[in-house]
């Protein structure tokens, strides 16, 4: 009795390894075709050299004075003056370093943007494998109903069974027809929604099964290990770095900053060479900075323990729900061993000992079941998903 509903839940399960590899080569497919993650790639690399733009010293400057006397006997003077200008050697040391954590700060900031794009797609190839699932049940219920309705047809035409046996056979008919092509214009759907994901290349790889996956046992080590991957706080704790940086650049542009240079001037009888040096105070121009700095650094530190402790809790309750979903999972597959299997109600609906009511109220609590068994494997999948996306 038990065998057959094994049999069909063998199916929704079978080939786990296989579609861990199908899954995977669709979001390796997405990483490098997607057209967001390429326009993202370039726009860190924009960021970077942004970044890397202000740590270098100031233009030169070059002026030259041409002077005529009055009367002409005076004659004509002329000065070159060549002259370089560079803060305190310290600022460039800061400002180097800084650039360095902006660039990995903007390669953090990348990660979560392909994070979320590989998440999507891998939700969406998710939902792909249980449709299928559901369109394998409704062929079960198709090739039944049509069973049947070749059965009845032979009775009707015997006149062991009237019309309306018929008729409720055949609105079965119907409505698994019916809800066979709803279910394949939601799965092109899904194939066109992941075919723009993947730079509008088609996806030739078809997802019939879920990937094998386990509910961690404990919570503190799976929090731990997802924590410390989550680019999301990685990107919090470049921000403090960057801050900090910051503070000490804005401390440094306190200090002079000089300029030297070459004079020549040039006059009717005679010549001079020689050099200029200025040192420049600086007053008012960082007024505040520091203060400025000092403040940032503390929202930076507030924002990572608000984002570590959103983050906790997030995972708290994915974790949570995934329990929840597996233990009614096991539960659905007692009850679906349980049950009255298909081929006994058949048997006994052939031999008399069940009516047509009674045998769809029996056999619709079969493929409810069946049902509400994919839907809660589809709902643990995917918050599966979600928990280890720091793995994507």
């Amino acid at each position: 009795m038990k065998h057959h509903i094994v049999v069909i839940l063998t199916l929704f399960c079978a080939g786990n390894l296989t579609a861990q590899n199908s899954i995977e080569s669709i979001l390796r497919a997405v990483e490098q075709n997607n057209k967001e993650l390429q326009a993202n790639e370039q726009l860190t690399r924009s960021k970077k050299l942004e970044a890397a733009t202000g740590n270098t010293l100031p233009d030169p400057s070059v002026s030259y004075e041409r002077k005529w006397g009055k009367p002409a006997s005076v004659g004509k003077t002329a000065e070159l003056s060549v002259s370089q200008s560079f803060d305190f050697p310290s600022v460039y040391i800061y400002k180097n370093q800084l650039s360095n954590l902006k660039s990995n700060l903007f390669d953090q900031q990348g990660k979560i943007v392909r994070q979320q794009i590989l998440l999507n797609a891998k939700a969406v190839c998710i939902d792909l494998v249980s449709l299928f699932q559901q369109q394998r049940l409704l062929d079960l219920r198709l090739a039944n109903a049509q069973k049947l309705s070749a059965l009845y047809q032979k009775r009707l035409a015997n006149g062991d069974a009237n019309i309306l046996e018929t008729n409720k056979i055949d609105l079965e008919l119907y409505n698994i027809k019916t809800q066979m092509r709803l279910l394949e214009t939601e799965r092109n759907n899904k194939l066109k929604e992941l075919q723009v994901m993947n730079g509008n290349m088609p996806i030739e790889i078809e997802l019939t099964d879920y990937s094998p996956v386990e509910l961690p046992e404990n919570f503190e080590t799976y929090s731990r290990e997802a924590l410390a991957a989550d680019p999301e706080l990685r990107s919090r704790e470049n921000e403090l770095e960057v801050s900090r940086k910051n503070i000490s650049l804005n401390k440094s542009l306190w200090l002079p900053k000089f300029e030297i240079g070459y004079i020549r001037e040039m006059e009717p009888t005679d010549k001079y060479n020689g050099i200029s040096f200025g040192v420049s105070i600086p007053l008012f121009e960082n007024r505040n900075k520091i203060k400025q700095a000092k403040a940032l650094n503390g929202y930076t530190q507030m924002q990572i323990e608000n984002t570590r402790l959103q983050n906790q809790s997030a995972l708290q309750q994915l974790y949570d729900q995934a329990h929840s979903l597996k233990i009614a999972m096991q539960e659905y597959n007692k009850l679906l061993q349980s049950q009255k299997t298909l081929s006994l109600l058949n048997k006994a609906l052939e031999n008399g000992q069940l009516s047509m009511i009674e045998y769809f109220i029996e056999a619709n609590q079969v493929y409810e079941s069946m049902q509400n068994y994919l839907q809660l494997e589809n709902q643990y999948q995917q918050i599966i998903a979600q928990m280890f996306r720091y793995k994507l």
